[in-house]
């Protein structure tokens, strides 16, 4: 793979930069409730060194009944700050499932106009099967300032999403599976209506992954978008569960060099329980 500090990194560029003086290393680890694990105690056990840990729950919006959504500006700010984020620091962010929810912390730092960050390939699960370092001591933090400038194009609601489902000018992506497409496979919140958004097109968030949980190369990134009946010339809106995996796909449209796209942050978890807003089943 080609290293891309504002993508994606190998294991291999992160262990030669270990050293740098401005790197930041986030744990962003994110697990559904049903998968059993904690993700703090597993970074307290065993984490890259230096890693601060990102928690997705904590550094959102805690004003809303949705999941882990954007959180204010001001938030986020002082949340990077007490983690000795800030201006000037290159940031990679891995997770302990390999390439899932680190996606996310990706996106929320492009979204506050942060571009120098990169989703490490393979995350934590590769780091260890190639026997590069781990401790489980807390890292050194002092605060470092940042400058946000949030990128509001780069985050969609239910009103704008609704919109774009009547008009069809966006492409709307849906990295759930098949089944919860489709509306056969239960959701996994209670509550929420099966099937998708009305014209959106269904691509599975592990169809862009390898066996390793790495990414795959752009032009099979870009084919399997395309299989999947995707039109590159209109943006792109990405959606999934609850705004975690969607990312996932907006990482790879932004591999591929496709820059006009946005994440539906409410995802199924918001248009699922919205009895005003019409659902599909099926494969249409």
């Amino acid at each position: 793979m080609q290293d891309d500090p504002k993508t994606l990194v190998s294991t291999e560029w992160l262990h030669a930069h270990l050293k740098d003086p401005d790197l930041r290393i986030l744990d962003g680890s994110y697990y559904l409730p049903q998968m059993g694990r904690d993700p703090r105690a597993e970074y307290d056990a065993a984490h890259v060194p230096n890693a601060r840990f990102f928690d997705i729950d904590d550094v959102a919006d805690h004003g809303s009944d949705l999941p882990h959504m954007v959180p204010p500006v001001e938030k986020f700010m002082s949340r990077m700050r007490a983690m000795g984020v800030g201006d000037g620091h290159q940031v990679v962010v891995y997770d302990g499932m390999g390439l899932f929810s680190a996606a996310r912390v990706w996106w929320l730092f492009k979204l506050m106009g942060q571009n120098n960050i990169a989703v490490l390939d393979g995350g934590l699960p590769k780091w260890q099967a190639e026997g590069r370092p781990v401790e489980d001591l807390p890292p050194v933090i002092r605060d470092r300032h940042m400058t946000v400038r949030r990128q509001n194009h780069m985050v969609k609601d239910v009103t704008q999403v609704s919109a774009a489902s009547k008009l069809g000018d966006y492409e709307i992506i849906d990295a759930r599976s098949p089944g919860r497409f489709r509306g056969e496979e239960p959701e996994p919140r209670a509550g929420l209506r099966p099937g998708h958004i009305p014209g959106s097109k269904n691509v599975c968030f592990k169809d862009l992954l390898n066996a390793d949980q790495t990414m795959k190369n752009p032009v099979e990134i870009r084919q399997i978008f395309e299989a999947a009946g995707v039109d590159f010339n209109k943006p792109a809106i990405t959606t999934c569960g609850s705004g975690v995996t969607a990312a996932v796909l907006s990482l790879g449209l932004e591999r591929i060099g496709k820059t006009d796209h946005s994440l539906y942050d409410g995802s199924w978890s918001e248009w699922g329980m919205f009895p005003t807003v019409p659902v599909a089943t099926g494969d249409a």
